[in-house]
C-alpha cells in the first residue's frame, strides 16, 4: 500500500493461474491481521514502536534491494532534488499514518482504523477532483455524498469527531497522491523513505537506550524479536503486493483492498471486543453502501476500458 509501480500506466495483467490474486490478497491479509502484532507491543509508546519499524524495515530492505538490483534506482533518486523533496513529504505522511494507526490500535480504537481504511478509496476520489481536476461520475458522486453523510451522522449522534479515521484516510490519501507524481518503484520509494527517516529513528532509539527508557535489549529476547519483526509487517506485504499487482487487473485489486479494513472490523468486534454502538453500525452501513457504489462504478469503467481495447 505504499506508492506506485514504474510503468503502471501500461498496466498489463498477464496472470492466468490466479497467482497474482493470491499474492495481492496475501499482502492485504497480512496488513489486515497486523493489529494482533501491534497489540503485542501495546506496553511501549507508539513513537518508539514506529522508530523501530523504520530502522528494522530499512535494514530488512538492504539485502532485498541488493538481490532485486534496486540500488541503481535508489541512487538516481538522490540526484533529483525535486524527487527527494517529494519523498521527504511522503516520508512525513507515512510516518504520521503509522504513528496514528499504532496508537489507535493500542488504545482500543481498531474500529476507527477500519473506518479510516474503508474511507480511503473515497478519499482518493475527492483528492483526484481537488488536485487533479478529475470529473466525478454519477455513482462516484453518490458514494462521496454517502461517505460524507456517514461521517456527519457519526459526529452528531455519537458526539465525537472520528479524527482517527479521517486522519488515517487523509494521511494515506495524500501519501498516495504525492507518490503518483514520482516515477519511482514502490520498493525503491519505500527504501528511500526509510533511509530518510532511519537516521532520526536510530538517534531517537539511542537516546531512549542511554536514558534507560528504551525497550530494546532490556526486556528479553522475545521483546527484541517482536520489535525486529516490525520489518516483516512492512516490507513483506509490500513485496507480495508488488508481485501480485503486476499480474491482475486494477478492478480486481480494488476489490481485494477491502480485505484489510474488513479484517480490522472483524478483529475489533470479535477479537478485541471493542464496543460497537447502533450509531457506529449505521455509519459503517453508509460507508459500505458508498463503497458498493464506488466498486460498481469501478467495475463498469474497467469493463468499458477492456471492451474499447
Amino acid at each position: 500500500m505504499n506508492g506506485t509501480l514504474k510503468g503502471e500506466a501500461r498496466w498489463a495483467p498477464t496472470d492466468s493461474s490466479g497467482l497474482g490474486g493470491v499474492l495481492a490478497a496475501g499482502a492485504f491479509l497480512i496488513w489486515g491481521v497486523s493489529p494482533i502484532y501491534w497489540k503485542c507491543l501495546s506496553d511501549l509508546p507508539a513513537l518508539e514502536i514506529v522508530m523501530h519499524r523504520v530502522v528494522w524495515s530499512f535494514l530488512f530492505l538492504v539485502p532485498v534491494m541488493t538481490v532485486l538490483g534496486g540500488w541503481k534506482e535508489f541512487a538516481a533518486v538522490f540526484r533529483s532534488p525535486k524527487v527527494v523533496a517529494t519523498l521527504v513529504l511522503t516520508t512525513s505522511l507515512i510516518g504520521c499514518n503509522w504513528f496514528i494507526f499504532i496508537w489507535a490500535v493500542n488504545h482500543g480504537e481498531v474500529l476507527q482504523t477500519s473506518l479510516g481504511y474503508y474511507m480511503n478509496p473515497l478519499m482518493n476520489v475527492v483528492l483526484g477532483v481537488v488536485f487533479l481536476k478529475e470529473r466525478l461520475r454519477r455513482l462516484q458522486v453518490v458514494a462521496v455524498v454517502l461517505a460524507a453523510a456517514a461521517v456527519g451522522y457519526l459526529t452528531l449522534d455519537y458526539g465525537r469527531f472520528p479524527w482517527i479515521a479521517l486522519s488515517l484516510s487523509f494521511a494515506f490519501g495524500f501519501y498516495g497522491l504525492l507518490r503518483k507524481k514520482v516515477a519511482v518503484s514502490a520498493l525503491t520509494g519505500l527504501a528511500v523513505e526509510m533511509c530518510l527517516l532511519s537516521g532520526f529513528a536510530a538517534a531517537y532509539l539511542a537516546y531512549l537506550y542511554h536514558s534507560g527508557r528504551g525497550a530494546f535489549l532490556r526486556n528479553g529476547p522475545a521483546m527484541d524479536l517482536l520489535l525486529m519483526a516490525a520489518a516483516l509487517f512492512t516490507a513483506v506485504p509490500l513485496l507480495l503486493f508488488n508481485l501480485g499487482a503486476r499480474r491482475i487487473h486494477l478492478a480486481t485489486l480494488g476489490f481485494l483492498q477491502y480485505i484489510t479494513p474488513s479484517s480490522f472490523f472483524l478483529l475489533a468486534v470479535f477479537r478485541f471486543h471493542e464496543p460497537i454502538t447502533a450509531v457506529q453500525i449505521w455509519t459503517f452501513g453508509l460507508i459500505w453502501l458508498a463503497l458498493a457504489c464506488y466498486s460498481l462504478d469501478s467495475l463498469v469503467a474497467a469493463r468499458t476500458v477492456i471492451r474499447d481495447e
